[in-house]
């Protein structure tokens, strides 16, 4: 039925992420290396039809790379560990994304990045990983909303990542 209405409605970009479909958020990054042919059959679907596609990933280089052997435009690293690690050392919670975003760069894909980045950690990610393309941010955004209002909350979203 995704496959279906992505291709109807024809969005710009489309993001593969491997939740099952009573799921209320990620918690993962797919095996791209396992999920080899399915990835690859749906990717070229939407790429035929003209839409930017991108795979949900961890930072690790296997899934990388077959997310690109795939077919996929772009990937989006899964950010939660990224997330729960930053209070404790920054530096090293950020050290594996930059690593990954170099070989995202070497391979010539757009990057995006998403999951419990929000307006406490999302510049100090930016900062050290300057190409990104794209964020997701979903619950930080409409939670900051409440008690900022949602103009000011994406104002101060675009000013992280300047």
């Amino acid at each position: 039925e995704f496959i279906d209405l992505v291709l109807k409605v024809k969005p710009h970009q489309v993001t593969l992420v491997p939740d099952s479909p009573g799921q209320i958020t990620s918690n993962a990054g797919w095996d791209t290396k396992s999920n080899f042919d399915f990835l690859n059959e749906v990717l070229d679907k939407f790429n035929n039809a003209g839409i930017r596609t991108s795979v949900f990933v961890s930072t690790e280089t296997e899934m990388i790379e077959y997310a690109a052997k795939a077919g996929a435009d772009r990937v989006e690293l899964y950010t939660e560990p990224y997330a729960k690690a930053y209070p404790q050392n920054r530096e090293a919670a950020v050290a594996p994304f930059v690593e990954a975003a170099k070989v995202v760069r070497s391979l010539g894909l757009g990057l995006n990045a998403g999951h419990d980045l929000s307006l406490v950690n999302l510049n100090y990610f930016y900062q050290n990983i300057p190409w990104l393309d794209e964020v997701s941010i979903g619950h930080a955004l409409i939670s900051d909303a409440l008690y900022l209002g949602l103009e000011r909350t994406i104002q101060e979203y675009k000013n992280c990542l300047r």
